[in-house]
């Protein structure tokens, strides 16, 4: 990617969408940290690298995967950034957990392993543990990757609560066209031909009047339309 630019609005929903290798993936570990750009800079709320990563993290993360502790209870999962950046132990950490886990659907689920629950649940349980530090921005690496088709319409529905109800800037990458056009106010679409963003703006009117070919047929090789087409 080149000079990749863009500002993410408070309280809004950003889709960042592209084919595989156009650098999706690539540009989200750059704005949780996980890697350091070449060049340029990645602020948060004004705040740049180093300083951004000093103390309690101003973002909450759902990997892919969910990335839970397969060994520990989603309670136990949950209390871990309590306990690695907070000094809350006890009831009041109980308590807190007990309250994000009531927020996903997950409340008489304290005490299972991941290995205990499907796979929307685990998203699930990944949000509430995203949210426990009550991060202003959260990061959603392919939230509906492998997931049924009502498991994932359940999860949208939660993203758009979050975003709706506790004005939760959220960053999302993701392929999936349904989810796409549900949750997100507006989207940045990378090309790897041509190495960064082509296009910006509401998913729908890009949908809708994008004269771009690629940005085009990206919204289209889903569409019912095009569906039927190919079948005849």
């Amino acid at each position: 990617m080149e000079h990749v630019t863009f500002d993410v609005e408070r309280g809004t929903t950003l889709a960042i969408l592209g084919g595989s290798g156009s650098g999706k993936s690539t540009l989200l570990r750059y704005m949780i940290g996980l890697e350091q750009p070449m060049a340029g800079r990645i602020d948060i709320d004004g705040v740049g690298e180093p300083h951004r990563y000093e103390g309690v993290p101003p973002f909450g993360v759902l990997f892919q995967s969910g990335a839970l502790f397969s060994s520990m209870t989603l309670a136990d999962n949950l209390a871990l950034p309590l306990t690695m950046w907070t000094p809350i132990r006890g009831a009041t950490a109980r308590d807190l957990v007990q309250a994000k886990l009531d927020l996903v659907g997950l409340g008489a689920f304290a005490e299972h392993l991941p290995g205990e629950i499907s796979g929307g649940m685990k998203k699930r349980a990944g949000i509430a543990r995203a949210m426990m530090l009550e991060p202003s921005l959260l990061f959603f690496d392919e939230p509906s990757a492998g997931l049924d088709p009502i498991s994932a319409v359940e999860l949208d529905e939660l993203i758009v609560t979050l975003s709706r109800d506790l004005g939760i800037t959220i960053v999302i990458v993701t392929h999936e066209l349904p989810s796409i056009f549900m949750v997100a106010n507006s989207c940045i679409v990378l090309d790897k031909t041509a190495k960064g963003i082509v296009a910006r703006g509401d998913p729908r009117a890009l949908r809708d009047t994008s004269e771009i070919p690629f940005v085009h047929n990206f919204f289209a090789r889903s569409s019912p339309e095009a569906s039927v087409n190919q079948g005849r």
